[in-house]
């Protein structure tokens, strides 16, 4: 099999690492043995131990046991980063139980739907989501758990922490037992949930640990919690942070001030974040030389980076950020530019270890490209989700001989490194061209004025898709439609250039700070349905 990465692997990175068998609660209990006096976990004012964040966990778990929940079943966490979702997170993998992440910004309909769904028995929430609940009819059904401190609740964390005696005995969980459903949302349709196992957690904790290890051998560290916890990013931070025995500052919404405040208390070492986090920062007015000087080890990941954001960011801090490439269905992690080594800018870098990676044909998905050629990325490891949840069509479509296949189109060059060109779905044709959006984006971030931009096809008559580029400025800067033109003029070829230009004074985004380049596509196609 061809994997020209090999001949590149950075010297101190095993390509084959062994992965044993592992669950996440014997992260926490390795964690807690270890560690037991170091603070896990930062909410504020709030500190917790490693020792007492073990021990809170075991009387949470002893109490949903206790109330009638068991191995397999699906409790929903429906809370932002907070103390308490770390708390709930690790009691329900104590009892075999399956977490199942849910935005706290969803509304009735899209809660009714994922609890209905995943078949939840249990929602932990902060009491003012239990409408939600009662809106749908849902609250005879779900078990309603509060995560208030002071709110009097039936069921209630707290309380199960103070007055609860941790009497439960082991439970068996196995390697493939699902510990986690992530709801993905798709371009069409409900969203699908992602069945991700106690065996596909440990091995995006080892592949991750090998190719960072000289970082993280160092210690101690302390991570800036940014991305939610119900992401998927998110809950993999939480855990890793467990995993390497560092401190997580949890960050319930990243309020730019609030975050730089942060940093300058804590002096957090590792920042996983997207492009649009980095962004922001670089772009503070009050940020100071020394402010992002504590971080080792810096991650993005969401979306693609723009190589001048890379390039500004390094020559500030003097510390390279790792772009690199994953989705929920492969456990967030797929490949990595690596920490030592050859490091190519705006590659998404080679496959992690026990990871292999190609680029296949769009049509059938069973021709290999050859160098260089755009196609759709696959994906096989460890890593790899074990399906989609009471969903047996669309597992069957996405995971085809053991790879997974991603949705995501790129290219591969001879060293083996890898770039993200786009996705299927948002491949411009225009004039019987196709045109990745990321190439042209990554032209109009070089341009001083530009903070955001997203580049997306609307329909035409004529030419199919007609290139569309919605564009953030800098603060104070100015900047026309012709002159964004003449930039992409000089360094594309003429049927790249975005044709029509709109300066907004903001871009729709994930809660990981992903543009929503789907979000503009709908805006357009409702603005043509009511002329």
């Amino acid at each position: 099999m061809n994997q020209p990465w090999l001949a590149n692997y950075p010297k101190d990175v095993s390509y084959h690492i062994e992965i044993p068998s592992l669950t996440i609660v014997e992260i926490l209990d390795q964690a807690a043995h270890k560690h037991p006096s170091k603070i896990a976990i930062i909410d504020g004012e709030r500190k917790i131990t490693y020792l007492q964040l073990k021990n809170a966990c075991e009387r949470i778990a002893s109490a949903l046991h206790n109330s009638g929940i068991r191995k397999g079943d699906r409790i929903a966490i429906m809370l932002p980063n907070c103390l308490e979702y770390a708390l709930s997170f690790f009691a329900i993998q104590r009892i075999g139980a399956v977490v199942v992440q849910v935005n706290p910004f969803y509304q009735p309909g899209e809660l009714d739907h994922i609890l209905r769904n995943s078949e939840a028995v249990g929602l932990i929430a902060f009491r003012e989501q239990k409408e939600k609940l009662e809106k749908k009819g849902l609250v005879d059904q779900v078990k309603f758990i509060s995560a208030n401190e002071e709110v009097e609740e039936e069921d209630n964390l707290h309380d199960w922490i103070d007055n609860e005696t941790s009497k439960l005995q082991n439970i068996d969980l196995k390697s493939e037992d699902v510990a986690i459903i992530l709801y993905t949302g798709g371009t069409t349709g409900f969203p699908k949930g992602v069945m991700i196992t106690q065996a596909n957690m440990a091995a995006a904790q080892y592949q991750n640990f090998e190719t960072t290890k000289l970082i993280f051998e160092e210690g101690p560290h302390c991570q800036l919690g940014v991305a939610p916890l119900y992401h998927g990013l998110g809950l993999f931070t939480l855990v890793q942070s467990v995993y390497i025995g560092a401190s997580y500052v949890a960050v319930k919404k990243f309020e730019l001030d609030h975050i730089l405040e942060l940093i300058r208390i804590y002096r957090p070492t590792i920042f996983m974040g997207s492009p649009t986090m980095y962004i922001a920062l670089l772009n503070h007015p009050d940020l100071l030389e020394e402010d992002l000087t504590c971080f080792k080890l810096c991650i993005c990941g969401a979306a693609p980076v723009p190589v001048e954001m890379l390039n500004k960011f390094e020559e500030k801090t003097g510390v390279p950020i790792l772009e690199g490439y994953g989705l929920s269905e492969a456990t967030i992690g797929a490949s990595r530019n690596p920490g030592s080594g050859i490091r190519k800018v705006g590659s998404i870098g080679i496959p992690l270890p026990n990871t292999d990676m190609k680029i296949v044909d769009i049509a059938t998905g069973t021709m290999e490209m050859h160098v260089g050629e755009a196609g759709e990325i696959i994906v096989k490891g460890p890593q790899v989700m074990k399906g989609y949840w009471k969903n047996q069509e669309e597992t069957e479509n996405t995971l085809r001989d053991g790879w997974l296949f991603t949705g995501d189109l790129g290219k591969m060059d001879e060293d083996g490194y890898f770039y993200i060109v786009g996705r299927k779905k948002e491949m411009i044709i225009t004039g019987g061209f196709n045109v990745y959006p990321v190439e042209i984006e990554d032209v109009i971030y070089q341009h001083p004025a530009v903070l955001e931009a997203c580049v997306y096809g609307i329909p035409d008559p004529y030419r199919i898709e007609t290139i569309k580029a919605a564009i953030v400025l800098k603060n104070g800067a100015t900047l026309t439609a012709e002159e964004i033109q003449a930039w992409c003029r000089e360094r594309l070829t003429k049927y790249k250039i975005p044709r029509i230009i709109e300066f907004r004074e903001s871009l729709p985004k994930t809660t990981v700070g992903k543009i929503l380049r789907r979000q503009l596509k709908e805006e357009e196609n409702l603005q043509l349905e009511l002329k």
